[in-house]
């Protein structure tokens, strides 16, 4: 007989407990404020603190909320399962099987291999060698998590291991720790550089065209360009000099890339077909305002490629648990962040926090806004929990001050990755790195707090500018 499945029901009291005070709390509600639009509030943040909590898986936690608010009346079964059709959630579901392709066919593998052994002869190099492949594989990968744990994570405790860095016997400073914690911070700046890669981004995306401001992939690739790569340029150097490898050189990586490669051979039709596919994807979302194609079209056209060419199987799609995970949960988050804003409750907190801040100049709004809602993540364990629970009602803050639109936008959904600086349970990439043993905790919150604050200055400063020469504001 099959025992039960463990449920830890203690993590079920914090969003019970604060849903139902909430709720009652209706009586106490603004005026301005609808009964509907408070109970809402109330389900919503209740699901959003069980996604941080986490007693059931995050699907599950959406599935109760999405039961809550149809059987309470809030949302009819109609309009409920009208966000499974988001076109933006579909997007990062073909991407997921596009980022399954890499792991499958060892390409990113490969692609990684080749530019250790281009470039591994000194350790800073190294670094951004393994910066220069998240920066390709990026694009194709939505899973920030996949793509360090599946491509890079594997990559870089081999690279340690060959150079007899490994925290078991405390020598993990010797590369180790120094390869580890440039990839955390390499994953998640190319994260933030291109719509497709981070689970979140579409999110924000999504969220932003509820306001009337319409992102394009090829619009956020070009915003986070000029400060994208300004970081991956400065922060593996920043990293290099306050948390120094003990190895400075590292001349036998070439060689132990070189082996790696012979082992993996010549490149493979399914690697062939997958580059193919790859490369269509890119053009295709790049040159999407030109063919009208937009950007779910072609993951759904690069996905059938795949599979027709045999690189995917449908039970590869079947068995990609991820994306259809993403699907349910973040469906249910849409869903209930376009109630909040069709019963009144996002206008009305967006009115209310901005006359708080009425007569302050915008761009100073913004700051305090991208100050708030980074630092303010220490609270989370999860990127996309964060977006979710927050992007929408800072964006509307955001344009009750006058901030430009698509700046606000943008400046928001960068940071909705960059946040990830801050703790080692920030993202999904974090406990990965993390859990290495390579990097000491307080190592961890000493350096991303160092390096948050470059973030800040880098995008919020220059990022703004580079926007207004592209005369996105």
């Amino acid at each position: 007989m099959n025992a039960l499945e463990k449920v830890d029901y203690r993590k079920f009291i914090a969003p019970i407990v604060v849903g139902l005070i909430i709720w009652f709390a209706g009586p106490l509600r603004p005026d301005a404020l609808s009964l509907s639009a408070w109970h809402m509030f109330a389900i919503f943040v209740a699901t959003i603190i069980g996604l941080v909590t986490k007693p059931l898986p995050l699907g599950a936690i959406a599935l109760i909320g999405f039961v809550v608010t149809v059987l309470t009346g809030i949302m009819p079964m109609e309009k409920a399962v009208a966000g499974f059709g988001n076109s933006a959630i579909w997007l990062i579901v073909m991407a997921f099987f596009i980022s399954h392709g890499f792991i499958k066919t060892g390409l990113g593998r490969r692609i990684a291999l080749i530019f250790v052994r281009a470039f591994g002869k000194q350790t800073l190099g190294l670094a951004y060698a393994l910066s220069a492949v998240d920066l390709i594989v990026a694009p194709g990968t939505p899973s920030n998590t996949a793509r360090a744990g599946g491509v890079m994570f594997p990559i870089i405790k081999s690279l340690a291991q060959t150079f007899n860095s490994d925290p078991v016997d405390g020598s993990e400073r010797r590369i180790g720790a120094f390869l580890i914690f440039t990839e955390f911070h390499a994953n998640m700046i190319t994260a933030a550089m291109f719509l497709t890669a981070m689970a979140g981004n579409p999110i924000a995306q999504a969220f932003a065209g509820k306001q009337g401001i319409h992102i394009t992939w090829m619009g956020w690739f070009l915003a986070a360009l000029v400060p994208g790569l300004i970081s991956l340029i400065v922060v593996p150097f920043v990293i290099y000099k306050v948390y120094p490898p003990e190895q400075k050189a590292t001349p036998d990586a070439k060689n132990w890339a070189t082996g790696e490669l012979a082992t993996m051979g010549k490149v493979s039709k399914a690697e062939t077909m997958m580059i193919i596919g790859f490369v269509s994807a890119l053009v295709l979302w790049i040159t999407g305002a030109i063919t009208g194609i937009d950007a779910t079209t072609t993951g759904f056209l690069v996905i059938g490629f795949l599979l027709v060419a045999g690189v995917l199987s449908w039970q590869d799609i079947l068995k990609e648990s991820g994306a259809w995970n993403t699907l349910f949960w973040f469906s249910v988050l849409v869903m209930m962040a376009s109630a909040l804003n069709t019963l009144g409750f996002i206008p009305w907190l967006s009115q209310t926090i901005g006359n708080s801040l009425h007569g302050m100049n915008w761009f100073v709004v913004l700051v305090i806004l991208v100050l708030a809602y980074f630092y303010s993540h220490y609270f989370f364990a999860s990127s996309t929990a964060h977006v979710s629970a927050m992007y929408a009602a800072f964006l509307a803050v955001a344009l009750a001050a006058h901030v430009p639109p698509m700046l606000a936008a943008l400046m928001l959904g960068f940071f909705g990755n960059l946040m990830a600086a801050t703790t080692h349970y920030s993202s999904g990439p974090a406990p990965i790195l993390f859990g290495s043993g390579y990097v000491k905790q307080s190592d961890w919150w000493r350096l991303n707090f160092i390096l948050g604050l470059i973030y800040i200055v880098i995008w919020v400063g220059v990022g703004s500018l580079w926007m207004k020469l592209l005369g996105m504001w």
